[in-house]
């Protein structure tokens, strides 16, 4: 009993930290089965991403620095979005006034969303960790999978070797979290694969409510590619690192961060 209790309290606790997601969700699936008026649907989508996120911050579910993380990560992955589309990775193919160079803005809440996500999680689990490594290398790694999207369009697609050199930074780390007042553990690595696989499962629900379309599914939907899950475990990967480096900046010293709570 003791178990499926704890299950229970682990399960409501992500459920609560993934509400943005879940919010874009129902965007997605409201407006794939009504037509809204006055509005392009994707225009919709977006007016939803930004009032929920404003009762958001007005309920204080979520705090003015978790809005601050999710801003810079609607700017990295808008960026992301608009190099894509250009080099034909997938498209947008309804109208809408807001959008920029091919991609409508609200692309940018659905990565800002897994920084809601882990922003989430941290502060109700009460997160920390530990063998985290040094900042040089953190960044520099984050750096280079983020410029790994751009640069494998034209040098080739080094994911692989990235890869290997994550475990070999990351391979001591350990995330503790807390239920119940009972401390808990998981290696950082595996956390960073089981965060990926879910966003890869939510992909494939995104993408059947037709939020974007890979070549593949421009005549009817298919099956995200599983190869996809290791974009996003990287994706994963430099999330934690801008959350967990901005924590440690904000805690003013030159320990690991630890999960201290945004306030």
């Amino acid at each position: 009993m003791a178990f499926i209790r704890k299950l229970f309290v682990f399960t409501w606790l992500q459920a609560l930290s993934c509400l943005f997601p879940l919010i874009i969700f129902g965007a997605l699936a409201l407006t794939k089965v009504v037509q809204l008026p006055v509005l392009p649907r994707y225009d919709w989508i977006l007016l939803i991403c930004l009032l929920a996120q404003a009762a958001m911050i007005i309920s204080k579910l979520e705090t003015l620095d978790e809005l601050k993380v999710i801003c810079m990560f609607h700017i990295i992955g808008l960026g992301l979005e608009i190099f894509k589309v250009h080099m034909g990775s997938w498209a947008y193919p309804e109208a809408a006034w807001s959008k920029v160079f091919g991609v409508p803005l609200y692309s940018g809440f659905m990565y800002a969303s897994v920084a809601s996500y882990i922003c989430q999680a941290w502060r109700r689990l009460q997160l920390r960790i530990t063998g985290w490594p040094r900042s040089v290398y953190a960044v520099a790694i984050s750096t280079a999978i983020y410029l790994n999207f751009f640069t494998h369009h034209f040098i080739g697609d080094y994911r692989w070797i990235l890869m290997l050199l994550l475990i070999a930074v990351f391979l001591r780390c350990t995330v503790y979290f807390t239920l119940e007042e009972r401390t808990l553990r998981m290696p950082l690595l595996l956390s960073f694969l089981l965060i990926g696989f879910f966003i890869w499962v939510a992909e494939n629900v995104t993408t059947f409510l037709g939020a974007w379309k890979y070549p593949n599914q421009e005549e009817t939907w298919h099956l995200v590619h599983i190869g996809k899950i290791s974009s996003w475990f990287l994706l994963v990967v430099i999330s934690v690192i801008i959350v967990a480096q901005l924590k440690h900046v904000k805690m003013g010293n030159r320990a690991a961060p630890r999960g201290v709570p945004m306030k």
